[in-house]
């Protein structure tokens, strides 16, 4: 995976994935930027949320599961001196679906957690992370 960080001005770069999106971060007013984009470090707990999500989903879709709602809430805690690494995240999962079952919703969660996020892993190294989760019921529309 090879990513492209281009400095556009003032505290603003843009970043271009390997597969041709690309996505501006910008750094606050105070610090010489536009507040255009999420900071780097808002990136990180970005892809982090992407990543376990989408490993979520997927597991329970292949847990014949009907989920039709994710969302993925994310606190963290940053080092006080520099480098300014996280040392506390949570992710706090909201699940909906029809008839979700607990057990597999809960395997989902701690299987993202344990052997699928890199993200969520990688960081792990050197913050504690910890994970919780929601069900909604949802009537069933079909």
């Amino acid at each position: 995976m090879d990513i492209k960080v281009s400095w556009v001005g003032n505290a603003a770069f843009e970043g271009e994935s390997s597969s041709g999106h690309k996505v501006l971060m910008d750094g606050p007013t105070e610090g010489g930027g536009n507040n255009l984009g999420p900071r780097p470090m808002e990136m990180l707990l970005l892809g982090t949320g992407g990543c376990s999500s989408y490993d979520v989903i997927s597991i329970l879709k292949k847990a014949r599961q009907k989920v039709n709602g994710c969302e993925a809430m994310i606190s963290s805690v940053r080092a006080d001196s520099e480098p300014k690494i996280f040392t506390k995240i949570h992710i706090f999962f909201r699940i909906s679906g029809v008839n979700l079952k607990e057990k597999q919703v809960k395997r989902a969660v701690s299987l993202s957690a344990e052997k699928y996020c890199s993200a969520s892993i990688m960081l792990g190294a050197t913050a504690n992370i910890t994970h919780d989760y929601e069900i909604i019921q949802v009537e069933d529309t079909t």
